[in-house]
């Protein structure tokens, strides 16, 4: 059926390339997209939540939170690449408009987990937390127009 797709539009002589085969064996339809983007983010939302819960246990709880709530994180993030894919979720993360929002988030994610690990401070753990979200919630509403606008003219109203 391929074939004679490829004959009736003028490319019977033209062979797919070996990277061609592989996105066409790859890509993924809508509803599986859709499926994918829910589950990721509800596994986002629970690790999230999770780490929430593990916040009052008894001297490892500020590190499980800090560890539970970053993989929930990044967790949700991913689950956008189901719905753009994974270069164009690149390519948008990196644009001008998001790259400060990008940089901070992705550096607070990686901080929270070396003083979680390595450093050791819990105290440095839950401030990196709290600028993780932020960050967060500033690179998400960047996608939605005119809100980035709104958020800093409400501030500037309530700080006034």
């Amino acid at each position: 059926m391929d074939k004679l797709k490829r004959v009736l539009s003028g490319r019977d002589t033209e062979e797919p390339s070996g990277l061609a085969e592989v996105i066409d064996a790859t890509s993924l339809g809508w509803g599986t997209r859709v499926k994918g983007f829910v589950a990721c983010f509800v596994i986002g939302c629970l690790c999230s939540l999770l780490g929430s819960c593990l916040l009052w246990v008894p001297k490892k709880g500020l590190t499980l939170f800090a560890v539970f709530y970053t993989l929930g994180n990044i967790a949700s993030i991913g689950s956008t690449l189901f719905l753009m894919g994974p270069m164009k979720q690149l390519k948008r993360m990196f644009e001008p408009t998001r790259l400060i929002a990008t940089i901070v988030m992705l550096l607070c994610l990686v901080l929270t987990l070396c003083s979680a690990f390595w450093w050791r401070k819990q105290g440095l753990a839950l401030l990196f937390c709290i600028l993780q979200f932020f960050a967060l919630a500033w690179y998400s509403i960047s996608f939605i127009p005119f809100a980035r606008d709104a958020v800093k003219k409400c501030l500037s109203v309530c700080l006034s």
